[in-house]
């Protein structure tokens, strides 16, 4: 089977966690965090750092920070991973969803602007108290125009840049834009901790904030009297220990990301039967977190069924994100907003687009293999693709 990703471990991994098993330090106390948050503060061009235990509650904390009102309105994709929306949710928020850009795949900032001028232009509507940017897959947002928005508008951005490791928007970090920003450290970013996430920012009663909430609210003089309900997302020094090891080869595994994607852009290129990712934007070049396609509305499958065509060639893969305004849960608890029923973008690269094997332990030959194994799929399905090509 070829995994749909695979890590990267072979540096100093081994080397620190020895270190925190010899030293004893291997709680949220020990060294490895604060030289962890202080390497990605230092990398984004950010004054402070806070480390949690994933990306979710990195989302929660940031927003959590902001001490918006209850029943607020948070704009954000409804393309997006469901932690965005939950973190919305979870801090008594609104969320009010934006369709997808169909070239890019991230929030579509023109749509965006159109609902700020209706939600608070036309509707007079003082709600609406920030922006979640999220970059999606290799590309980031359109930041220029949606900071352009946010401050017109006086709203507070929280950027998701969970995805974007060593990313840049026309030459400036992803992970330094908006008053908070977040990033997450699962096994198939291309900085892993296993588990784990950081809240950035330059504020410093915003990132005191985090500390705490992150840390239970124990006060530093009375410390078991609590003012207020925190949570337990303390990083460990053990998890630390790694981001640190493979923080150092970031620059490396960057590289590799966009070979891996430029060849499988050479090996698919030509297919009128998919839509690749783009290798550029107007404002950056692709990073190829994870490498996409979108089944051409001709195909006589839906992504599903390719993606059982392949996992039967032994090939892993994964669905795209589902559209929020879609969720069950959502609807089922009436937790969507007004604007809940028409993203023709979204809802079609949720149906006609997958990924491909992505991870950084990819190799060339297992490339050449997964790109060989979907054009003859498409072939076989008898689709628009001019005949069987071997790679």
């Amino acid at each position: 089977m070829i995994p749909v990703n695979e890590p990267l471990l072979d540096g100093n991994e081994q080397k620190y966690l020895a270190e925190c098993i010899s030293s004893g330090w291997i709680s949220s106390e020990g060294p490895f965090v604060e030289r962890f948050e202080a390497e990605m503060a230092a990398r984004t061009g950010r004054n402070f750092a806070v480390a949690v235990t994933s990306g979710t509650a990195a989302l929660e904390l940031a927003l959590a920070s902001l001490r918006l009102e209850p029943g607020s309105l948070v704009a954000l994709p409804t393309f997006c991973i469901i932690s965005c929306a939950a973190a919305v949710i979870r801090n008594g928020c609104i969320p009010l969803f934006v369709d997808a850009d169909p070239l890019t795949w991230n929030m579509d900032v023109e749509k965006l602007a159109e609902l700020l001028e209706d939600e608070i232009v036309r509707k007079n509507n003082r709600k609406l108290k920030a922006i979640m940017a999220v970059h999606t897959y290799g590309l980031p947002v359109d930041m220029g125009p949606l900071l352009f928005l946010a401050d017109r508008y006086g709203l507070k951005v929280v950027e998701d840049a969970a995805e974007m490791h060593g990313q840049n928007y026309q030459g400036k970090a992803c992970g330094s834009f908006g008053v908070l920003s977040i990033f997450s450290f699962y096994p198939n970013k291309l900085v892993t901790t296993g588990e784990g996430g950081m809240v950035l920012t330059d504020d410093p009663l915003l990132a005191e904030r985090c500390r705490s909430l992150r840390n239970l609210c124990f006060q530093p003089e009375r410390r078991f009297v609590h003012e207020e309900l925190g949570y337990n997302f303390r990083m460990s020094n053990l998890q630390a220990a790694v981001g640190v090891a493979q923080l150092e080869r970031l620059d490396r595994f960057i590289i590799r990301k966009r070979n891996m994607g430029s060849r499988y852009d050479t090996l698919l290129a030509g297919c009128a039967a998919l839509q690749l990712p783009l290798a550029r934007s107007d404002f950056a070049d692709n990073i190829y977190w994870v490498y996409g396609v979108v089944l051409g509305d001709e195909v006589a499958t839906d992504a599903a069924g390719m993606m059982r065509r392949l996992a039967s060639r032994g090939i892993g893969t994964r669905p795209f994100f589902w559209p929020m305004h879609e969720q069950p849960v959502f609807q089922r608890t009436g937790m969507l907003p007004e604007n809940s029923g028409n993203f023709p973008v979204a809802e079609r690269l949720a149906r006609r687009g997958f990924y491909l094997p992505s991870g950084l332990g990819l190799r060339d030959d297992q490339i050449d293999t997964v790109a060989s194994a979907l054009l003859d799929e498409l072939c076989t399905a008898q689709l628009p693709f001019p005949g069987k090509v071997t790679v």
